[in-house]
C-alpha cells in the first residue's frame, strides 16, 4: 500500500462491509475500538503483513487460553490477557483487508470460522478451570445460534445489520476477559473461588446472549417480513 487509507475512507468501507454500520456515528467505545483497530491494521498493510496471518496469530492466542487455564491464578490471568490480544487480532486482521482493499468473501468465511472455533477454546478454558459443563455448553449454544440466525437472515436477503445486540461478540469478549482476571484474582486469595467466580460470568455470559438473541430475533423478522 503505498498510500495510507485515511479514517474517514476507511470508515466508510467498514460500513459497507458491515451492513451500513457506520463506527463514526457509534458510541465511545465502538468507535474508539474501530479507530485502535484501522491504526494498527493499516500499519501492518504497510508491512505487508497479511489478514490471513492475523487470523491465524489470533486463533493461536485463543487455542493457548485452555492451556493457560489448566496452571491456576496465573494462568487464569495469563487467559485473560490472552483473550484480550486475541479480540484485538480478530479486529486488526480486518481492518488489514480494508486498508489495503484485499477484502475478500473467503476471507470472512475464514474470520466467522474462526471466532467460533475462539471461542470454543475459551469455554474449554472455562470449563478446565472448573466451570460447570452444562453451563459452559449452554453459553456457547445460545452464542453459536445468535451468529446462525444472522448468518441465515442474511442468506435470506436481509441486507442490514439487523440490530446490535447485547449478546455480541464484544460483549462475550469481556465477560471471558473481566472473567478471567478476577478468577486469577480470586484464586490468588483461595483456590477454591475460582469455580464459583467463573460460574457467575457464565451466567451473566447466558443472559446477555438469551436477550440478545430475543432482540436479534425480532429484528430478523422485522426485516424479512
Amino acid at each position: 500500500m503505498s498510500t495510507r487509507l485515511g479514517w474517514h475512507d476507511y470508515a466508510a468501507r467498514w460500513a459497507a462491509l458491515h451492513g451500513g454500520f457506520d463506527p463514526r456515528q457509534a458510541g465511545a467505545v465502538v468507535r474508539g475500538w474501530v479507530r485502535l483497530s484501522y491504526e494498527i491494521g493499516s500499519r501492518l498493510g504497510r508491512l505487508r503483513v497479511s489478514p490471513t496471518a492475523v487470523t491465524v496469530g489470533g486463533l493461536a492466542l485463543c487455542a493457548a487460553t485452555p492451556i493457560a487455564a489448566t496452571r491456576g491464578p496465573e494462568g487464569l490471568f495469563t487467559a485473560g490477557v490472552l483473550v484480550l490480544l486475541a479480540a484485538i487480532a480478530d479486529s486488526v486482521d480486518g481492518a488489514v483487508a480494508v486498508a489495503t482493499d484485499r477484502t475478500t468473501r473467503l476471507g470472512y468465511v475464514y474470520d466467522s470460522v474462526a471466532d467460533r472455533l475462539g471461542e470454543l477454546c475459551w469455554l474449554t478454558a472455562f470449563w478446565v478451570a472448573g466451570a460447570p459443563a452444562p453451563l459452559v455448553f449452554t453459553a456457547g449454544a445460545l452464542s453459536w445460534l445468535h451468529e446462525y440466525i444472522r448468518a441465515r437472515a442474511t442468506a435470506a436477503g436481509m441486507t442490514e445489520i439487523g440490530t446490535v445486540t447485547v449478546g455480541e461478540r464484544p460483549s462475550r469478549v469481556s465477560v471471558t476477559t473481566v472473567a478471567f482476571l478476577i478468577a486469577a484474582a480470586a484464586g490468588g486469595l483461595d483456590r477454591d473461588l475460582v469455580p464459583g467466580t467463573l460460574t457467575v460470568f457464565l451466567v451473566i455470559w447466558i443472559l446477555l446472549a438469551a436477550f440478545g438473541l430475543a432482540q436479534l430475533s425480532r429484528a430478523v423478522r422485522r426485516l424479512l417480513r
